[in-house]
């Protein structure tokens, strides 16, 4: 696998996880708050998003950073994975990528693995919690950034 290749893996792996994070939630779950300092899902998405507006811009050479006023849950989630395309379609386009790998993905890519870890974890505290996962059997397919993700395998399918 090449280091494009991989990055693009790690996109669909991101999909995959941000997905089964947002998806069935309940609608309070958008606004819930853990403390009253801390980010909600909706605002967690919204910067997801800006973190894929601004890959793009690192790959294209022309870094440029921009918070956007999170929107509604369903706008936010739409906005991500439109966003997470955009860069994997570049990814996919044999374009150049003019930064360093490395940073790209310990940039944008780790920030949003680690923004959907915490969906996953607010999602049990808000008491909706999502159902467990052998995440190695997985169907992860390079390009398939959407929301849309084929369904988990049985939880009792851990071997």
């Amino acid at each position: 696998m090449t280091d494009r290749e991989m990055l693009r893996h790690t996109l669909a792996t991101l999909a995959y996880r941000a997905a089964k994070a947002m998806r069935g939630a309940p609608a309070s779950f958008a606004d819930f708050k853990l403390r009253p300092d801390s980010n909600t899902p909706v605002q967690l998405a919204a910067h997801m998003g800006d973190l894929f507006d601004w890959a793009l811009t690192i790959a294209k050479g022309e870094a440029r950073w921009h918070a956007a006023t999170p929107q509604v849950w369903e706008k936010e989630i739409a906005r991500f994975f439109g966003s997470l395309k955009a860069f994997d379609d570049y990814l996919a386009s044999g374009a150049p990528i003019n930064a360093e790998m490395g940073r790209v993905f310990q940039g944008p890519i780790a920030d949003a693995l680690t923004h959907t870890g915490q969906l996953a974890l607010l999602r049990r505290a808000a008491g909706c919690p999502m159902k467990g996962e052998n995440y190695s059997k997985a169907e992860i397919v390079i390009g398939r950034v959407s929301f849309e993700q084929t369904p988990p395998k049985p939880e009792h399918e851990f071997d």
